[in-house]
């Protein structure tokens, strides 16, 4: 087994027993998801309501969220915006009857990291949730990996973290895995349709990558309207330039 795979393996292992919150408002749904995800391995805390949610978020944090859109109340559209204002980190996948490109667009611009419709296969759900705990789990260090510096901040692909002068900066599952991507290969043009490969997003398109562009941006530039580290190649894709 080369690097790569051992790296896969360890972050396989360390997804084992990951914590994921069921958010549902559909009681049997709720209990089918509880019911498989425990039989893969996984522990599971369950909530019928975005309120719900918030008080198991009050007292744990979770390894990631599967997030209903359309509950009453507050949405679940409603609450990852709220719960990415608020810093959490964790990956949200949601789930909505409506599965349209456009309604899958509209989740990743509200901050989830994935977004699968009903009805979906149990095991699709699985693999999807496994993915990007393995993404959000930092990779183990590899000396080929070199810290790259985006003025006054720092990234490290090795650990998937984001640092600056204040600390750390938080970042979501799908901004660490883009900023990896580019980071990987800093100077280097990537197509939207290579990123999106590699990010799992080919199903949803080339938008959803320059959602991701956008949100990341927003983290790193100093003026995301005048992007200065993460450039679009006109016709090409997008290139990490790093510097000072």
């Amino acid at each position: 087994m080369g690097t790569d795979g051992r790296d896969a393996a360890a972050r396989d292992g360390s997804i084992a027993g990951a914590h994921i919150l069921v958010v549902d408002d559909d009681p049997r749904l709720r209990r089918l998801l509880q019911r498989y995800l425990t039989e893969q391995g996984f522990r599971i805390s369950a909530a019928s309501s975005a309120a719900e949610a918030r008080q198991v978020l009050g007292f744990m944090q979770p390894d990631a969220m599967v997030l209903d859109v359309t509950m009453p109340g507050e949405n679940g559209l409603d609450l990852t915006r709220a719960l990415r204002q608020e810093g959490q980190e964790l990956p949200i996948l949601l789930l909505t009857a409506r599965g349209d490109p456009e309604d899958r667009i509209t989740g990743l611009e509200a901050g989830a990291d994935d977004y699968l419709g009903k009805p979906f296969e149990p095991r699709e759900l699985l693999l999807r949730l496994k993915a990007h705990l393995r993404r959000f789990t930092p990779p183990a260090p590899s000396d080929n990996l070199r810290v790259v510096r985006l003025g006054g901040l720092e990234f490290d692909p090795a650990r998937g973290l984001l640092s600056g002068p204040e600390g750390g900066v938080h970042l979501t599952g799908g901004e660490v895995a883009l900023l990896t991507v580019l980071a990987r290969r800093p100077n280097e043009t990537l197509s939207r349709d290579e990123i999106a490969r590699v990010l799992d997003m080919e199903e949803i398109g080339e938008r959803a990558v320059d959602v991701q562009v956008t949100r990341l941006r927003r983290r790193i530039e100093p003026d995301p309207r005048e992007p200065r580290y993460l450039q679009t190649v006109r016709g090409k894709g997008y290139v990490l330039k790093p510097g000072v």
